[in-house]
């Protein structure tokens, strides 16, 4: 008797919790996304095809695609196919706001007067420009504060800033930062052995592009110190990729627009993380052109 009055009193006490757990949580967007249509994006993460050197991941020229070969140049080819099932209207890529001169290279290309270059803005963003007949090309890219505020020689000099900028934040010896090394090595090797839109597919998965910005803040020298990993990373390239963001919001846009965003690989984490937050757009994943 005693045991079914405390079995009782359990489950008296659990069906409040039940209830409370079932409750259906309000969608914030039914207040904040009034007009369901809104501009939508596609965010494309890609290497540099002419390997610049640049990143903090250089690829061995052994490691290195052709772009130019017969194999790629029909890879790309599907590549391009599979990216224009989203049907842009504006395509914006990794090149400064003055983007004269890449038009003025468009129009020479048109001409036959020079072929493409062999960067993803060239063999990606420009030809589908062409394809789909857009009377223009953006550049978002913007440099970081930390950059802009060395420049500026109203301020004094800042022991401090200068030491973030003297240092490098990105990677290390320690262990994760090896492992890191190790990943980045084993996609190089992918990047040969793949087709291209095979690649694309795998580079802009919500997993890797989530453990790339993890490379940012995991171990290496982002941990070495107390809080210089941090001010460096937020004051050069978290700052950096807002400001892209910006750049991207102050185009303008029109609800029914498809913002095509080609950018190298290690900025679209943030900004894919940028474009989920915001009510403004509704973002199309890479992977759901497969469904398209």
């Amino acid at each position: 008797m005693r045991y079914l009055l405390c079995l009782n009193l359990f489950f008296m006490l659990l069906c409040p919790l039940q209830s409370q757990t079932s409750v259906t949580i309000p969608d914030p967007d039914n207040i904040l996304i009034p007009d369901k249509q809104r501009p939508k994006v596609l965010l494309v993460g890609s290497w540099h095809f002419n390997y610049p050197g640049l990143d903090a991941h250089v690829t061995k020229e052994d490691r290195r695609i052709n772009i130019y070969s017969e194999r790629r140049q029909k890879e790309l080819s599907e590549l391009l196919d599979y990216i224009a099932r989203f049907k842009p209207t504006k395509i914006m890529v990794e090149s400064g706001p003055i983007t004269g001169y890449l038009k003025w290279h468009y129009r020479q290309y048109k001409q036959g007067l020079e072929p493409l270059r062999a960067g993803e803005i060239y063999q990606i963003g420009m030809r589908l420009v062409d394809r789909f007949e857009l009377d223009t090309i953006y550049g978002v890219n913007a440099m970081p504060l930390l950059i802009g505020l060395d420049r500026d020689s109203v301020l004094p000099q800042i022991p401090y800033l200068d030491t973030l900028l003297q240092k490098h934040y990105f990677g290390g010896t320690d262990e994760i930062s090896r492992r890191y090394s190790q990943w980045y090595s084993f996609q190089d090797s992918m990047e040969l052995q793949n087709t291209l839109l095979q690649s694309f597919l795998y580079m802009n998965s919500d997993k890797v592009l989530d453990r790339n910005w993890g490379a940012y803040i995991s171990g290496g020298h982002f941990s070495s110190g107390e809080f210089e990993g941090p001010d460096a990373l937020s004051m050069y390239w978290f700052n950096r990729n807002l400001r892209i963001y910006r750049n991207i919001q102050m185009i303008g846009y029109s609800n029914d627009d498809r913002i095509l965003v080609l950018f190298g690989a290690g900025h679209i984490s943030i900004l894919k993380w940028l474009f989920e937050c915001s009510p403004e757009y509704e973002l199309v994943k890479f992977e759901d052109l497969l469904r398209k």
